[in-house]
């Protein structure tokens, strides 16, 4: 196996020179660069990553905490936001170290120790208890999530309150003036999880606005629950002509139920899912769907958290705006 002196006496430096460009600490000519760098290829020498961390204050890895309840809620939307973390990392040349733990003790473990150069974190709450300990980490931050109070903190999103807008406009314009959004789980929704507490504030205020009957019903997503959501939503709300789904999992219960009700899409019932693009396009009606750009989320977390690392960047909140594709679910009243 090639050592550094290897590389130096191949390229003609000092071992101390193959350090400096490893590790960037010192500014190297770049005849010098090329040299050593075409040894280390020619040699096939990769540095020792715990030497390489010591010589950098690197770790080349980031953590990754995604809370157990968010897989088990949101599978398909979390494992699109992990896949676009994982595939931006390793193009920055990153691992990924995940936990699956959501306690404050479980943050502070991960950052301690100088075990990762930054964390992302999901499954943000309005008033999330991980967040004051962030305060006190050497290293960056970013939430996948926005919580009430944002001051101190870098956060990547969908704007899920603009979701909720978007949604009830589309369908007033389709002349539905009875609007239901088929939310979130109850237990998302009573833990105040930003994503399903925001599209709600949304709904709400746009449907308020344009003076919309609408009501609020949590959904989960077995097929008798769904169902239950559906027949709730159209008592509470007197000729229901149109639906949100902002749960991916209860969509194919939802679909079922209308037509078990004898209830067609878009003739008798117009409906808007809320669902990263894929998903909803493979169902069997195919829905109009305001997209969660899922993998690009995860992607743009990562890039803050990298930009960060280096050189010190003012802390932000990156809200996507959402995009309405349509397929043909919704139309006009009957």
């Amino acid at each position: 196996m090639a050592t550094i002196a290897d590389v130096a006496r191949l390229a003609g430096v000092s071992s101390s020179t193959v350090s400096y460009v490893l590790s960037g600490k010192r500014p190297i000519s770049g005849a010098t660069r090329a040299r050593v760098e075409r040894a280390i290829k020619d040699l096939g020498f990769s540095p020792h990553a715990g030497a390489r961390a010591l010589a950098t204050n690197r770790t080349n890895v980031l953590g990754l905490v995604v809370p157990l309840r968010a897989l088990e809620a949101n599978s398909a939307t979390v494992m699109e936001v992990v896949t676009g973390v994982l595939t931006a990392a390793r193009e920055h040349g990153d691992d990924v170290l995940v936990i699956t733990d959501e306690d404050v003790e479980d943050v502070h473990r991960l950052a301690g120790g100088s075990r990762v150069d930054a964390l992302i974190l999901m499954d943000i709450e309005r008033q999330d208890p991980r967040l004051p300990v962030l305060a006190a980490l050497r290293q960056p931050s970013i939430l996948i999530g926005v919580p009430s109070d944002t001051q101190g903190l870098s956060c990547v999103d969908l704007d899920f309150a603009a979701a909720g807008r978007l949604a009830v406009r589309h369908l007033v314009e389709h002349g539905h003036r009875s609007i239901a959004l088929l939310g979130a789980g109850q237990a998302a929704i009573s833990r105040d999880a930003n994503y399903a507490v925001r599209i709600i504030d949304g709904f709400r205020a746009e449907a308020g606005r344009l003076g919309v009957r609408n009501t609020v019903v949590p959904c989960e997503e077995s097929y008798p629950q769904a169902a239950a959501a559906v027949a709730r939503a159209r008592a509470e709300v007197e000729d229901v002509t149109a639906l949100v789904v902002h749960n991916e999992s209860a969509l194919p219960g939802v679909l079922d139920a209308l037509a078990r009700d004898g209830l067609r899409v878009p003739q008798d019932v117009s409906v808007v899912a809320v669902s990263p693009a894929r998903l909803a396009a493979h169902l069997a009606v195919p829905l109009s769907v305001i997209d969660i750009p899922s993998v690009e989320i995860g992607r743009t977390a990562v890039a803050m958290a990298v930009d960060r690392q280096d050189r010190t960047r003012a802390v932000e909140t990156r809200l996507l705006a959402p995009t309405l594709i349509e397929h043909g679910s919704c139309a006009a009243p009957a």
